[in-house]
Formats: structure tokens, C-alpha cells, sequence
């Protein structure tokens, strides 16, 4: 097994291998039910540093990575593998195919956009009638998922079958401080988790749960935490930040997160309310290393925190994310900066954690 580095000072960085193994995760077409790509992306990667490593019946990946000393706090934390896409459940022939969505996509996002489908990885385009055909009341309306199809062409068509997953075909692309791809929810909390098991401090457990099925109701989270038996439950995600300008012309006050903020650590959400004792482990994490963080302020939406927390007898849990612009579209736009200060905030906080922290037992 690999050595770890269980240096407090831990300084992230996305250098050429850690740009390239966050592209390839990024680029994987692994839609909810289907999300063998990525599954062989981490475990090849966390070969040599699980102590144990194991696939679940669901398609959850377990990596177990121990520490030393005695009465370590075993930590759970989720990063979930699938992305949101389609489902091919109807082939009309030439290569054009009906679909669905899986997970939240928006209609008004489909139209002419390029596509990937199945495990080939097979080129496509959802394709609707041309502006030239259309009245100006068609024009006016949002198509309805059932109104469009996805064609790949004649030469093609017999490769993909009914069944098969796609997405949206768009490749990740570095923008000065900004990182442009699909499936950075949840590719970015993938990807630091596989970090945090190469590099995890010696004074935890680390149970590192790389979960499926999160876009479709947090199914995977559910089983791994039962599975893991948890005393504190963590996920990594990235959440939407609604910090553009109002397109009113008014200003804009009702953000949740800003890019450029650092993590977002919640308050509550749709499915959980962050333990009280966790976000202020969380923050005095921040503060002791000068990383920057902000609140992600209530509302919609969810992470895999909402199963983790209510398995067996309850754990602790909280979630911590990216910010994101864009996301659940064809392109979401994040800083680099905040992705690398939330993997610096977790790894901080981990170092920092016993059993005090959620008063299991009076510390000695």
C-alpha cells in the first residue's frame, strides 16, 4: 500500500495529473443505473491505497482506509458517481431514437444540443424542427421531452440500443481560473474524495463511499451508509450558485452561493438539516487555516447527507459543496479556487476531529 501523507498542512493542487484524472472523470458517460465508467476510474485509481475496497450489490464503491491509535471516529464521506442524462426507450429507425431524462433536466436546455450515448460512446444530436419550418406560436412554446428525439444517424443507429444512457457530449475546458464540463456534479466531489483516501490523516477511519443513483433519490447513499455503520456522516457535492447579475436589471440579492466564496458549507436543505456540532467543527476548521468559506443558504435540492443521516440509529451529517453556475445543463461553470479550498477544508477538518467533537464521551 501506498504511503500517506498525513501532513496538517495539506495544500491541494490541480496540477497536470490531477487535471487529467479530473477530466477523465468528467468526460465519462455514467448516467444514474449505469455508472460502470466511473466505477472503473476509481478503483483503478485507489488500487494501492484502499485497505479495503469493495462493490456492493447496488453498484456503491466502499473504500475502507484505516487509521492508527485507538477509539478512531469512523467518517463517512459520499461523493455520488452518476450525472443526470437520458434513457434511449424507443428506436424509430435511420438512427433517430426516443428518449427520456433521468434526474433534473431541463427541457428548454435540449434543443440542437450535441450528445453521447452508451458505453461506445456514440455521437448524437437531440434534434428539433428547424426555426425555417416552425410558426411563430411553435416558437413561443417550451417542447416537451416527448416531442424530441435524439438522432445518431443511419450508419450508426444499430449500435445503440433501447436501454442505453447518454449525456451531453461537452468535453471539460480549463477558463483562466474557471473549469468548464458536464457532470461536475458530482465528478468534482469524485474526485476529492479520491484524494482525501490517497492522502487521509492517520487519527480517522475514513469509509469512502462513491455512491450511485444520487440524481434519482440518493438510492446508493442509503445502502452504503447501512453498509458503513458511520459515526459521522459527510457529503461532497456541488450546489447552484445563483449569483449572476438579475436579468430584470435589478440587483441581485437572493443568492444562495457566489463563485469565487470558497466551500459551501449548509445550513439545511430539502432533505437534511446540517448537525449544529459538525458546521462548527467545519468552520473553526476554515478559520484555523485561513480558507475561505460561506454559508450555502437554505433551500431546494439535496445531497446524499439526506439518507446518510437517517441510517440505523442516526448519524451526524452535513454536506459541504462547490459552488457551481449551470449546473444539471450542458455546461456548468466552477473556480477552481473553490474546488481546491473544499478539498483543503475537509482534509484541515479531518486532522482536527476526535471523539470531543460530538461529545461521544468526555475527552481525557
Amino acid at each position: 500500500m501506498a504511503k500517506r501523507d498525513i501532513s496538517t498542512k495539506f495544500n491541494p493542487t490541480l496540477g497536470e495529473s490531477e487535471l487529467a484524472l479530473l477530466t477523465k472523470l468528467c468526460n465519462a458517460v455514467s448516467v444514474s443505473g449505469d455508472e460502470q465508467e466511473v466505477r472503473a476510474i476509481v478503483t483503478e485509481e485507489l488500487r494501492d491505497f484502499a485497505d479495503v475496497t469493495k462493490v456492493d450489490a447496488m453498484g456503491n464503491v466502499l473504500v475502507r482506509r484505516e487509521g492508527k491509535g485507538l477509539d478512531r471516529v469512523r467518517v463517512m464521506i459520499a461523493a455520488h458517481m452518476d450525472e443526470v442524462g437520458f434513457m434511449i426507450v424507443n428506436d424509430e429507425g435511420d438512427g433517430v431514437f426516443e428518449f427520456r431524462v433521468i434526474g433534473g433536466v431541463d427541457p428548454r436546455q435540449l434543443v440542437g444540443k450535441p450528445v453521447t450515448i452508451g458505453r461506445d460512446h456514440i455521437p448524437g444530436v437531440i434534434g428539433a424542427k428547424a426555426i425555417h419550418l416552425t410558426t411563430p406560436e411553435e416558437r413561443k412554446q417550451v417542447l416537451k421531452v416527448d416531442q424530441l428525439r435524439i438522432d445518431v444517424g443511419p450508419g450508426t443507429g444499430s449500435k445503440v440500443k433501447v436501454g442505453d444512457r447518454g449525456t451531453f457530449a461537452t468535453k471539460l475546458v480549463v477558463l483562466g481560473p474557471s473549469i468548464r464540463s458536464k457532470a461536475l456534479d458530482d465528478r468534482l466531489g469524485v474526485f476529492n474524495l479520491i484524494q482525501l483516501v490517497k492522502y487521509a490523516p492517520d487519527n480517522v477511519d475514513l469509509l469512502a463511499a462513491f455512491t450511485v443513483q444520487e440524481e434519482l433519490g440518493l438510492r446508493g447513499a442509503k445502502i452504503a451508509a447501512f453498509s458503513f455503520d458511520p459515526e459521522i456522516g459527510i457529503a461532497m457535492d456541488s450546489t447552484p450558485a445563483n449569483d449572476l447579475p438579475d436579468y430584470d436589471g435589478n440587483e441581485n440579492t437572493s443568492h444562495n452561493t457566489k463563485l469565487g466564496d470558497g466551500p459551501a458549507i449548509y445550513i439545511m436543505d430539502r432533505g437534511t438539516i446540517g448537525d449544529q456540532r459538525l458546521i462548527k467543527w467545519l468552520i473553526e476548521s476554515a478559520e484555523a487555516e485561513k480558507i475561505p468559506w460561506q454559508f450555502r443558504q437554505p433551500g431546494l435540492g439535496g445531497t446524499d447527507a439526506g439518507e446518510i443521516h437517517k441510517t440505523r440509529t442516526g448519524v451526524p451529517s452535513v454536506s459541504v459543496s462547490v459552488p457551481q453556475r449551470y449546473l444539471h445543463s450542458p455546461a456548468g461553470l466552477i473556480r477552481i479556487e473553490d474546488e481546491l479550498n473544499t478539498l483543503k477544508l475537509i482534509h484541515t477538518a479531518l486532522t482536527r476531529l476526535d471523539r470531543s467533537i460530538l461529545n461521544l464521551q468526555e475527552k481525557k
